[in-house]
Order: C-alpha cells, then sequence, then structure tokens
C-alpha cells in the first residue's frame, strides 16, 4: 500500500512508565517491522509513538500497541516471533491475541525459564487438558503439540496429580516393522521417540531423567507395548496419532484406566500409512465427536512457534495441495 495514495491521518500512543526497549527492541527493531508490516510511519519521540499512515492502518497499529502493552505489563517479554504472530492477528481479527493467552506457567523448565502457552490456540490447548480427561491436539509440525503435552505431564507428575506418565507412538508406519533395524529393542526404538526425549531434557536434569526411568514412573514405548494394558493414576500422551491405525486406536484409548487422562497429538497433513482414510486419528473425530470429557482441539499456522518460515511453508504446503484438489 502506498502511503502516499491515501488519505493521511496521524494518532499518537502513550507509554508512559514502560521499558521502551523491552516494548521496541534493540534500536527499535519492532518499530521499523511494524512499519513494514502496516506501511506506516511510526515514530518514538520520548513517551509519545506517533503513527502517521491511512485511518485503517493507523487503527491497525494503535491496537497493535495495545496488545504489546499487555504484554509487557503482563510480565512476558516481546519477541520477533510474538510481535508477528500479533501483527497477523491484528490483520486478520482487528485484535491482538495477549489477552486470550495464558499467562500461567505449566512449570519451569531445566534452565529456570517459565513454560507456558505462546500463542491463544496453545492457551486454549491447555485449558482443554485441563477440563477434561482425554483430549486430541491436532495441527500442523512446529505448534507445540507434542513440547506442551509433555510440559502439562511433568507439571501434573510433580504435583502428585498422577503417580507416572506414558509416553507413546507408533515406532514407524503402523505395521510398526522394527526387526531389520540394528540393535536391542531400545535402540530400535529411541529414534522414533527421539522428540519426547528432547522435549523431557528441556525440562528436568538428565540425572532425574534417567532415575524417573529406572523407576518406570516415566515410560517412553512404541504403541505396539500398550495392547493388553490397563493404564491407572497416569498421565498417557499418544504422539503422532496420524499414523495410527482404528484398530490402534481404540486400542491405546481402552487402555486408559482409573484416574488417568491422555492426551492425543498429530498432524493429518502427515499421514504415512497408504490408505489415508484408514488413519485413526482422521477416523476417531467422527467416532467420538459428542462424547463428553472428550475434547478436540485444532491448531494452525497460526500457533506455530518455530522459526517464522515454518508458518510460510505450511501455508504455501496447503496452497499447492488446494490447487492440486481443484484440478
Amino acid at each position: 500500500m502506498d502511503i502516499s495514495s491515501q488519505e493521511i491521518t496521524s494518532r499518537s500512543y502513550s507509554v508512559e512508565g514502560l521499558d521502551q526497549r523491552l516494548l521496541f527492541g534493540q534500536n527499535d527493531m519492532f518499530l521499523r517491522i511494524m512499519e513494514s508490516r502496516f506501511s506506516c510511519k511510526i515514530v518514538a519521540r520520548g513517551e509519545i509513538v506517533l503513527i502517521e499512515g491511512s485511518h485503517e492502518e493507523v487503527d491497525r497499529v494503535y491496537r497493535l500497541l495495545g496488545d504489546l502493552v499487555t504484554r509487557v505489563k503482563q510480565g512476558d517479554a516481546i519477541t520477533e516471533q510474538y510481535l508477528n504472530y500479533a501483527v497477523g492477528m491484528v490483520q486478520e481479527n482487528g485484535f491482538g491475541p495477549a489477552e486470550e493467552i495464558s499467562t500461567e506457567s505449566l512449570l519451569t523448565n531445566a534452565l529456570k525459564k517459565a513454560i507456558k502457552p505462546k500463542t491463544v490456540g496453545q492457551s486454549k490447548y491447555v485449558e482443554a487438558v485441563d477440563g477434561h480427561d482425554i483430549v486430541f491436539a491436532i495441527g500442523p509440525a512446529g505448534t507445540g503439540k507434542t513440547y506442551l503435552a509433555v510440559a502439562m505431564a511433568v507439571a501434573e507428575l510433580k504435583a502428585k496429580k498422577v503417580n507416572r506418565i506414558v509416553f507413546t507412538r507408533p515406532a514407524v508406519e503402523a505395521g510398526e516393522s522394527l526387526g531389520f533395524l540394528p540393535g536391542d529393542i531400545r535402540a530400535k526404538v529411541d529414534p522414533y521417540l527421539r522428540p519426547i526425549y528432547d522435549a523431557l531434557y528441556d525440562m528436568l536434569q538428565p540425572d532425574k531423567i534417567r532415575k524417573l526411568l529406572e523407576h518406570g514412573i516415566i515410560e517412553i514405548a512404541p504403541l505396539a507395548f500398550m495392547r493388553g494394558r490397563t493404564l491407572n493414576e497416569a498421565f498417557v500422551v499418544l504422539d503422532e496419532a496420524q499414523n495410527t491405525t482404528s484398530a490402534q486406536m481404540k486400542m491405546f484409548l481402552t487402555r486408559i484406566g482409573e484416574k488417568s487422562r491422555a492426551v492425543i497429538t498429530g498432524d493429518v497433513t502427515q499421514i504415512d500409512l497408504e490408505d489415508r482414510r484408514e488413519s485413526g486419528l482422521v477416523r476417531v473425530q467422527k467416532v467420538l465427536k459428542n462424547v463428553k470429557g472428550i475434547a478436540f482441539v485444532n491448531l494452525t499456522e497460526r500457533d506455530v512457534v518455530r522459526h517464522r518460515l515454518v508458518q510460510e511453508i505450511i501455508k504455501a504446503y496447503d496452497r499447492y495441495d488446494r490447487s492440486k484438489r481443484e484440478k
């Protein structure tokens, strides 16, 4: 949008009493990003921010500044990642995400940093787990499905709400053919469960994890190992659920015992089964959609918390897939 071709308006926003380094970034980097995304002139003079551009764009920037101020007052730092997320929300919905994102920490990680939801979708995910015994979190890569599930499981274990944690996922494509791989069963399975290990090591000290694994308080196993079991007083996480068959999904869900809860995560755009229609994660949404006590949370590219280009990659693939279907 060319500002010179629009009717120009201006507006000021007060940031009195706020640390502008937190709000605007180093050398006002965040203001420059905002200018490029909204095609406005934005100048910070003392404790006043002057915004100049078309009425619509100035109003959006004003709303965005209000959201960033709310975020800072909540005690959370503004990052480039959050700024881009907030810009997208304001452009799409007319309001920022700060007031809809939970400010409560799930737990403190191994580096003493608070783990908490970073997007509105992630907040809804955490709220769903708080209020339901079984939750399905469905969305693309990078939306924090697995990481938050691990964080919530560890938090519940620390709070003594459960006695153990069980993490599982299909080891490979639904057939779980492990025999051709070298080594014992742990050596065969561990590569497929690495994302869960990575999340755990981000939240707990290595020696603590080893002790919990040795005592069976944390168990990490392929889905095939769940057959015939009853999991009581446990927080159970099924990851990569899009690669379960419908029979495997039913088997897993019927393992849940007394005082247990389950989180099932997956991405229906990354199904490795020969027949995508056989995915247990696809079918279960129809089978259990009206069952009380079960929640389905759908995350989108807006909830991606990895590199900013991951959002663009997901959207590009979606466009490509849609164009193929329309031909």
